[in-house]
Order: C-alpha cells, then sequence, then structure tokens
C-alpha cells in the first residue's frame, strides 16, 4: 500500500507535559482517514505538526515518501476548527489573496472561486465583509479557500462546525467528491457518524498515545462480540425466552418494529454460525428481525478510551 503521509515517532512536550508519545501513523494514498480521540489527546498537535506550524522534538514526517519539506506546504490544505478569515475584508478580495498565497495566479484564482463560488450558490457574497456572513457561510468560503488550490492532502478539523444539516450533507458530498477525484484527506472530527460516513481507515490518540489504528472495517470485526438482534412471533413469549436463555446468553433488544415480537440481543459461542442461530431459531418461532450487532465507532470510541485508562 502507498502512504501519502507518515508520522513515526512523533514526539512533542510542553514543559512537563507530554502533547505526543511516539505517534506513528500512515495515511493511505486517496482515502479518507480519521483522526480521532478526547480532548486534549493530542490530535491538533499532530496535526499542526504536519502543517510545520509547530515541530516536533523528536521523530519524523514523510510526505510522499520523502521528509516533509518546507515547499510541501503548497500540496497542503488545511482546514482548521478555529477559523482564520479576516472579518473586515471582502470575501471574494481575501479568497482571491489566500488563493495567491497558496502558488496560484490572480487570473486562475478568479477562474476557479467563480467555480466554486457558483457550485455552492454564493455568487453575491463577493463582495460582502466576512463579518457579515453567518459562521456556515463563513465556514464554506473558508472551504473553498482550503481546497481551491487543490492539494495532494487535505486537512479537515471538525469541518461540519456551523452548518445546518443540509450544508454539512454537502460538504460531505465534496469531501467524498475530492477523495474520488484523487485527494489524501485527514478527517478529525467528534462526530462519529460522520466518520461512520466517510473514513476508510482511522486513528485513535488518547493521552498522546495511539491506542488504536486501522482499516476502520477491521476494527469493526475485532470489536464485534458474535451478538444478533432479533425479533421472533410467539403465542408464548415468556416461555419463548425461558428457552433461548437456557442455551444462549440474551438480553432485551430496543429496536423498532410493526410487530409485537419477542425482541432479544442473543450472543453466540464463536464456533457457531449466525446460520445455527437461524436454524435453530425457525424451528421454534417465525422470525422477523435478524441483524447482527455491529459496534459503532462511538462504541469503539468509548471502550477503546475506557481501556487505556484502566491500563
Amino acid at each position: 500500500m502507498n502512504y501519502l503521509l507518515e508520522t513515526k515517532n512523533i514526539v512533542k512536550t510542553y514543559g512537563d507535559f507530554t502533547a505526543l508519545n511516539k505517534v506513528s501513523i500512515q495515511v493511505p494514498e486517496k482515502s479518507i482517514f480519521g483522526l480521532l480521540g478526547p480532548n486534549g489527546a493530542g490530535k491538533t498537535t499532530l496535526i499542526r505538526i504536519i502543517n510545520q506550524i509547530t515541530l516536533p522534538d523528536s521523530g519524523q514526517v514523510f510526505f510522499d515518501g520523502r521528509p516533509l519539506q518546507l515547499n510541501d506546504v503548497h500540496y497542503i490544505g488545511y482546514l482548521p476548527e478555529e477559523r482564520g478569515l479576516y472579518k473586515s475584508m471582502k470575501v471574494g478580495e481575501q479568497a482571491l489573496y489566500l488563493a495567491q498565497l497558496k502558488g496560484l495566479s490572480k487570473a486562475e484564482a478568479k477562474k476557479r472561486l467563480k467555480y466554486w463560488f457558483e457550485k455552492f450558490e454564493i455568487g453575491d457574497w463577493w463582495n460582502k465583509k466576512v463579518q457579515e456572513l453567518s459562521k456556515g457561510m463563513a465556514q464554506k468560503v473558508q472551504f473553498i479557500v482550503t481546497v481551491l488550490h487543490q492539494p495532494k492532502l487535505l486537512i479537515f478539523d471538525e469541518p461540519f462546525s456551523g452548518f445546518d444539516p443540509i450544508n454539512a450533507n454537502l460538504i460531505k458530498d465534496e469531501i467524498l467528491e475530492l477523495r474520488n477525484k484523487g485527494a489524501t484527506i485527514i478527517f478529525s472530527t467528534h462526530r462519529m457518524e460522520s466518520v461512520e460516513e466517510l473514513c476508510d481507515d482511522i486513528t485513535l490518540i488518547d493521552k498522546a498515545n495511539k491506542i488504536l489504528d486501522g482499516n476502520l472495517q477491521e476494527i469493526k470485526r475485532q470489536y464485534k462480540t458474535n451478538t444478533f438482534e432479533v425479533g421472533l412471533h410467539s403465542p408464548d413469549p415468556d416461555k419463548l425466552r425461558k428457552e433461548i436463555a437456557s442455551k444462549f446468553k440474551i438480553s432485551t433488544a430496543n429496536f423498532k418494529s410493526l410487530e409485537e415480537d419477542l425482541k432479544l440481543n442473543i450472543k453466540i459461542d464463536p464456533k457457531d454460525s449466525a446460520r445455527d442461530l437461524i436454524k435453530y431459531l425457525s424451528e421454534k418461532t417465525a422470525i422477523n428481525h435478524f441483524v447482527e450487532v455491529i459496534p459503532s465507532v462511538s462504541e469503539i470510541f468509548i471502550k477503546a478510551v475506557e481501556t487505556n485508562k484502566r491500563n
């Protein structure tokens, strides 16, 4: 696998406080990589090091197969959580200025800005001052400025902050489209449902240490518990519940159903299969609902952080 960005044993301290402790990550090319962790875990410090805003005390950053260099800033687009637009400048004037800082000519910048402003239906904002815009409107402008120079690597820190659901969905679709066109994306957020929808791989940092990383689907497989959510139709649900409990570990399930079913979570032995469970249940009653319980990113996040606290 080819990696656009790698960090190797990054250490960063501030006095007696360790922000990062030998953190290594590998970001595959043309993928969306989730950088996750609780507040204060070290995510923003790592992002600042990748952007060369600050330097590590030790360790290395590799970009496109070689050590990160100063001019690599032109190949990186960074949307920080704390927005950095100049409030008293006009939107168009500021967008042109920032685009030229990223190496675009004024003519090319105008051409690309025209495309994005039309795409986001914000053409009439060109002569407005940033301070006249809502937080979500300003966020659209900064998103455009971040992607305008078509960088190889995009870093989005809480990109949906300030957006209503419609515009958050618009930005989500644009992030997916950028990935499909070849961009590599680092995505940092507290919205775990967005991680589910967008990320191919994730790294979880807690208390300055990397505690989990890998392909998201593989991680989900590691955390699954061989539990199935079932809805069963029976004339005597209490009797059926006792029969199932004599063979499996069960608990009450909560899901919406049009039927008045017996709703259970059933955990099976790792040596058994879903087919075995279906066969057993179908011999006893009608099955109206059967779904494997796959842990969400939020559940994995909480479990991994709680485990790290105990260690």
